[in-house]
């Protein structure tokens, strides 16, 4: 470990960018409140970093002295979550203020409290000292804090030389503290591409080795976590460094074989593809469903499941949704698809069949399905990276925006032509 004393440093309000003007009004009620009842507050972590960084934090957390259960004590607003993190959260609304008692070193037993199994922090309820939580902390730029009491920030850790440097560095031992929590992999590779820091020679080494820790990780733990890497803005990037230190085939195995597989790079490119429509979305403010990306991730190795189900001599009426079931079931094993997302998903891969039929009722009915919308965005995904006809995409885009009259007209003008194409293939007698 770095020597404490020569990174511990107090910034007063002079010497840093931060006002309370750009804080949240409710965590700065937080932060008064414990502070008057005697306890010690701050604001610490991604909000300090942001601020520093003149962005505009999502969240704003705080830091005490106070346990959870005297954090609940003050505020009626507040209730407890957690088991293996016990956290305050302090409800204004739709706004939530997440409070931590600083956390202190696993040493020795301690009971429930504090539990570490194979190396992996299992439950950390071992409170302590603002120095100890400062070390305690993942990355040096996220152990910043900041002192309500003469909005000075404390910096234990050169944490604030490192953003200055843009420079992402994990705290202690880089290996032991990925050991420790595997999700710490894809936070290095997530604030990396979401800050465009780069990582510390140190904690990028072990990223090459350690991606199969990943496996050992909850399900239901990691679809939380690649809603952050692909939902958040920067998923093309995100994407790009998951591969460059081979994380992603852990939390995507079958995708990441379609990558290889696949002919002219086409499942890599429609899934970049799709990142960078998502990120732009996301830019302008326009939401996107996580079943969509989901769908994305899994369109080849849907297709590829499918084929071989039709060699087999499955039926073309059932490799669609036995190739579905079995890709998302195998994905669910690394990563859980909550499935609220499942039909969704389903009904995407399922309308790109029913694009190509363009009789009147049919092409009527899909207009109305519910799911149309997303399925048609992923039609036209399609069609930009080759992987469907051009034709096809630029027809339903004339007939998504047509009136009744001209979608009549546009269907006619389809079966003339398909008409005209039959009689020219059709054989002669001789």
């Amino acid at each position: 470990m770095l020597n404490t004393n020569q990174k511990k440093r107090t910034y007063p309000r002079a010497e840093h960018n931060i006002s309370r003007a750009n804080i949240s009004p409710n965590a700065l009620k937080v932060l008064y409140r414990l502070n008057g009842a005697g306890f010690d507050a701050f604001l610490v972590g991604g909000g300090v970093r942001d601020l520093l960084l003149d962005n505009h934090p999502k969240d704003f957390d705080v830091a005490t002295n106070a346990t959870p259960d005297e954090v609940r004590k003050l505020f009626r607003n507040c209730r407890l979550i957690g088991r293996r993190f016990r956290l305050a959260h302090v409800h204004f609304g739709s706004e939530i203020i997440e409070v931590a008692t600083f956390r202190g070193q696993h040493e020795g037993d301690q009971g429930d409290e504090g539990q570490i199994v194979n190396g992996m922090i299992v439950r950390d309820n071992v409170y302590g000292t603002l120095e100890e939580d400062a070390w305690r902390r993942d990355f040096s730029v996220n152990s910043l804090y900041y002192n309500i009491e003469d909005f000075s920030i404390e910096d234990r850790v050169g944490g604030l030389e490192d953003l200055h440097s843009r420079r992402l560095r994990i705290l202690g031992d880089p290996e032991q503290r990925y050991r420790e929590d595997p999700v710490r992999m894809l936070r290095a590779i997530r604030f990396a591409a979401k800050l465009d820091f780069t990582l510390d020679a140190d904690s990028e080494a072990p990223l090459f080795e350690l991606g199969s820790l990943l496996e050992g990780v909850p399900p239901a733990r990691l679809f939380e976590e690649v809603l952050k890497l692909f939902l958040t803005g920067h998923g093309e990037k995100t994407l790009v460094l998951l591969r460059h230190y081979h994380l992603f085939h852990s939390i995507f195995p079958q995708t990441e074989v379609s990558f290889k597989e696949s002919d002219n790079s086409a499942s890599l490119d429609f899934v970049f593809k799709a990142l960078i429509n998502t990120d732009l979305r996301l830019k302008e403010g326009k939401s996107v469903t996580p079943a969509f990306i989901f769908a994305v991730f899994l369109w080849h190795p849907v297709c590829a499941l499918r084929e071989k189900y039709l060699e087999r001599g499955m039926s073309e009426s059932q490799t669609m949704t036995a190739a579905a079931d079995a890709v998302m079931s195998g994905q669910s094993r690394r990563v859980s698809i909550p499935r609220r997302f499942h039909t969704p998903m389903r009904d995407i891969w399922h309308l790109q069949d029913r694009f190509t039929k363009r009789a009147p009722k049919r092409s009527v009915r899909l207009l109305k399905h519910p799911r149309f919308r997303a399925a048609y965005d992923f039609l036209l995904l399609r069609a930009e990276v080759g992987n469907v006809d051009l034709e096809l995409a630029q027809w339903w885009t004339r007939f998504y925006q047509a009136e009744d009259q001209e979608q009549q007209q546009l269907i006619d003008t389809f079966n003339r032509g398909r008409r005209q194409y039959n009689r020219r293939r059709k054989p002669r007698n001789n």
